[in-house]
Parts: structure tokens; C-alpha cells; sequence
């Protein structure tokens, strides 16, 4: 109560900067992977590239535009879609919320037509158009978001959570054609997200952000090297169970299965399963590097975030 009472005339404050001091560049037809955990800055960075936001300092260049002071021109040239936040008209079906995108970039109605084609077959649009955004699930209403975005045939693709809470379905079709749009248009595309299936299936590269700074800029197959230093084996056997030995270590073990860790710099692959044919009868044998997920969980532990 004392406390209370002191912070209604000593209040003490405590400035938290959304970004500080990041820098990047991204080249045309890049893919680049966003990462970090809540609260790190992603979706802030996103909306200032978008002119959205206005940052207290610094500077922004998206195809010679500055995304705040150009807005209209910028936004011809990029396509936005946040996974928690919709552009089409609620009640109205998804073809009519097509076309007012039409008429608001001026797309002339060939270009329409023929992007309009392309999107609904690649994502399979057709028995959704004629139906109200109130009416789709999630994944029918991100496939829709996601052809909202590209209507007018932007060069760049910032995407937010595109694949949050889609069934595995909708995020392979959804990654696929991401994937496709960029090989066949050239389309930069910088995704942020949680989810480490859609960094490993779309990012040639990734940014870690913490606390709102860059943290890490590298190639996913870098840090998969940098984190591979052991690997994970699993084997079904039949008779005795197997044995730890120099370089391998038991983690789980019942009976006719087990999983072991093995350290590729003691003892290769190859040879532990041989020490391990000599121990038992082995009937399967599988061995795995580390997920995408354990290494975003020891980057994060690294870098205190």
C-alpha cells in the first residue's frame, strides 16, 4: 500500500523501443525468413515496410520509395497479408471484395482476368468466390487473403502469420504456391512467423530479431550446420538391448525400440551402427539432425530472448 501510494507522485518510467538500430537489405526474388518470439519487433518491422508506421529515425527503401512518404506509388508494388487481420469486406462474397481491390490499385481488366485465372486455379479458389469472408474457415479465408495480395502483381510479398492455425492441407498449399509465385515471377517475399515448417519449406535465408534488434542473419543450412553437432538415431531391435558407448548415449530404451545420441565428431553414423549390429539384432534403423524447432529454441536460449 505504501508503494502504491509513493507512485502517485514518484512514478518511475522505462522507455521499451519497438525496434533499435536494425539494418538489412534484401535482394529482388529473395526469400527471407523472419523470426523471433513474441514481442521481438517482426509484425512492427513489417508495418513500417508497409508505411504503415512512421519510425521515430532512420531510414526505409523499398524500390527507391520510402514506404511512409510515398504510400500511394509503394503500394503498387507490394502485397501484405497478416494472418490475424483481414482485407476482405465481411459480408460480402470474396469476388466482390476481388474487384474493389481491382478498382483501388486500377488494374485494367485484362490484367484482372488473367491474375485473377491464375490465382484461383493455383489456389484453388473456384467454389469460394461467390461466398461471404464470414463464411470461410480459416484456411479458405488465408488462401483468399493471400490472392487479395497479389490481384495487382506486386514485386514484393510481406506476409504475417500467413499459415496460423491451418490444418496441414491448407499450409501445403499455401507454401506451395508461395514457392511457385516466386520462382515464376520473381516475387521477394519475406515471411514472418512461428511456425519453422514454413521458413524451412520457403526461406533461403532468415533473420533472428530479439528484443528489437538483429540478432542473427544467416542461411537456414549455416545454422543447421552450426547446431548439427549431434544427431539422433533411433533403432528397433530383436534380443538384448544395445549399450552406450564412446560417442553414443542412450536417451530412451524399452523393449525392441530405443533412441540414442550420437556426436558425429567422436564416432560417424556408420560406424555406430555397426558397433550397434554387433550388440543386437537390429530390424530398423533411422537417424535425424536436429528439427528446426530445437534450433530456434537454442538460438533463442543463446541469445537470452
Amino acid at each position: 500500500m505504501r508503494n502504491a501510494v509513493k507512485a502517485l507522485f514518484s512514478r518511475e518510467y522505462e522507455t521499451v523501443n519497438a525496434l533499435s538500430d536494425i539494418s538489412f537489405e534484401i535482394g529482388d526474388g529473395e526469400m527471407l525468413g523472419y523470426i523471433g518470439p513474441n514481442g521481438a519487433g517482426k509484425s512492427t518491422t513489417l508495418k513500417i515496410m508497409c508505411g504503415v508506421l512512421i519510425p521515430d529515425s532512420g531510414s526505409c527503401v523499398i524500390n527507391g520509395l520510402t514506404p511512409w512518404k510515398d504510400r500511394i506509388e509503394h503500394v503498387r508494388n507490394i502485397g501484405v497479408a497478416f494472418g490475424q487481420r483481414s482485407q476482405l469486406w465481411w459480408d460480402v462474397p470474396v469476388i466482390d471484395s476481388f474487384e474493389l481491390l481491382r478498382d483501388i490499385y486500377k488494374v485494367s481488366s485484362s490484367e484482372y482476368t488473367k491474375s485473377l485465372d491464375e490465382l484461383t486455379s493455383l489456389l484453388n479458389l473456384e467454389e469460394l468466390l461467390k461466398t461471404p469472408a464470414r463464411a470461410l474457415s480459416l484456411g479458405q479465408r488465408m488462401r483468399c487473403e493471400i490472392a487479395a495480395s497479389l490481384l495487382h502483381s506486386p514485386k514484393i510479398l510481406l506476409l504475417d502469420e500467413p499459415t496460423i492455425g491451418l490444418d496441414a492441407v491448407s499450409k501445403f498449399a499455401v507454401r506451395s504456391f508461395i514457392k511457385k509465385r516466386n520462382a515464376e515471377h520473381g516475387t521477394s517475399v519475406v515471411i514472418a512467423t512461428h511456425d519453422m515448417g514454413d521458413i524451412e519449406a520457403l526461406a533461403d535465408r532468415i533473420l533472428l530479431i530479439g528484443k528489437g534488434r538483429i540478432l542473427l542473419d544467416g542461411s537456414v543450412s549455416d545454422l543447421k550446420k552450426k547446431f548439427s553437432n549431434r544427431k539422433t538415431v533411433s533403432i528397433e531391435y530383436i534380443g538384448n538391448p544395445p549399450s552406450a558407448f564412446e560417442g553414443v548415449s542412450i536417451l530412451q530404451a524399452r523393449e525392441s525400440h530405443a533412441v540414442l545420441s550420437l556426436e558425429p565428431e567422436i564416432v560417424s553414423v556408420s560406424d555406430a551402427i555397426s558397433f550397434l549390429a554387433e550388440q543386437t539384432n537390429l530390424t530398423d534403423v533411422s537417424v535425424s539432425s536436429i528439427s528446426a524447432e530445437e534450433m530456434v529454441a537454442k538460438l533463442y536460449s543463446e541469445y537470452g530472448i
